[in-house]
């Protein structure tokens, strides 16, 4: 198989009951752990924020937009996949964020310092399917920077958790204009 499966930031942090948690985090974890049981993808990685000290990415008066709550800080239980994934699903892990701003997995790294995009062209993948949280945020960003790199891209949207679900009509003409398919579910 050529498509991998690329698992955006399901953090403690980002589902219930995490310092930045979005509306149906939890759900969006259960169902993409059900997705890769189900064996329809030979690969699968996951990204996570990363975060040592991001500098102003964090605030204690966040705007919501460019700062954000403290989250995903190394170390911490809410840095951690959020059940039932675990680190053994996935060929890989991309880690980001740790001294700036990162939302796109395509900023991160594996442990061994090797970039998502290397990674998946040496694993021989030609296309993508994204899901995760935030829909608005970092699928967002991974969605289109795999794009720009030259992959297919789909997003499952049924298997994403936005912060702001308002914004998702426009996000979905953003995303479509940039030749990423957006798929209602698997």
């Amino acid at each position: 198989m050529t498509t991998a499966l690329i698992v955006v930031d399901v953090q403690n942090d980002f589902c219930e009951g995490g310092s930045l948690a979005v509306a149906g985090g939890a759900q969006v974890a259960a169902d993409v752990a059900e997705l890769i049981a189900s064996g329809t993808y030979g690969t699968v990685v996951a990204t996570r924020d990363h975060h040592v000290d991001p500098g102003a990415h964090f605030s204690d008066t966040p705007d919501f937009v460019d700062s954000w709550p403290r989250h995903c800080v190394v170390g911490t239980p809410g840095s951690e996949l959020h059940e039932p994934l675990r680190a053994d699903l996935f060929a890989a892990t991309f880690f980001k964020g740790e001294y700036e701003a990162a939302y796109s997995g395509f900023e991160g790294h594996d442990p061994d310092g090797t970039t998502l995009a290397d990674w998946l062209r040496g694993a021989g993948i030609t296309d993508v399917d994204v899901v995760g949280i935030a829909t608005d945020h970092c699928v967002r960003a991974t969605a289109l920077d795999a794009a720009r790199e030259g992959f297919g891209v789909r997003v499952l949207e049924g298997l994403t958790a936005a912060v702001t679900p308002d914004n998702l009509p426009s996000l979905r003409a953003e995303l479509t204009t940039a030749g990423v398919e957006v798929a209602s579910s698997r």
